[in-house]
């Protein structure tokens, strides 16, 4: 499986940008999916992640109320819808997906487990 992103840009701030990342020679049944972020001079953090079924999701206190994460499995494609943009969330977005067992909840924002990346994309939000 590989993952293209898209989607990214400059965008002022309280602008919108939707991430995409499409996975080709596969598809999302049984994938956990997440979004992660790497700004200049930090460590990347996860920023949202869904379960197989999207029943279970996360997001980093930051993009609460702001972000959304979802798939579309004919595509497939996994979105992030970013609202409400701040400077602080410009940093390079990265796609990542797992493999799960069906029925499976796991969700982490955290890096490790994640069998595919999607390559990084910049997102910038300044005035």
């Amino acid at each position: 499986v590989q993952l293209q992103a898209s989607g990214g840009g400059f965008v002022q701030p309280g602008g919108s940008l939707r991430l995409s990342c499409v996975a080709s020679g596969g598809t999302l049944d049984f994938y956990a999916i997440g979004w992660f972020r790497q700004a200049p001079g930090k460590e990347r953090e996860g920023v949202s992640c869904a379960s197989s079924t999207d029943g279970v999701t996360d997001y980093l206190d930051a993009v609460k109320g702001r972000f959304t994460i979802s798939r579309d499995y004919t595509k497939p494609t996994v979105f992030l819808q970013m609202n409400n943009l701040k400077p602080e969330d410009t940093a390079v977005y990265y796609c990542a997906i797992r493999k799960v067992l069906e029925g499976s909840n796991w969700c982490s924002r955290g890096e490790l487990g994640y069998d595919y990346w999607g390559q990084g994309i910049q997102v910038t939000v300044s005035s």
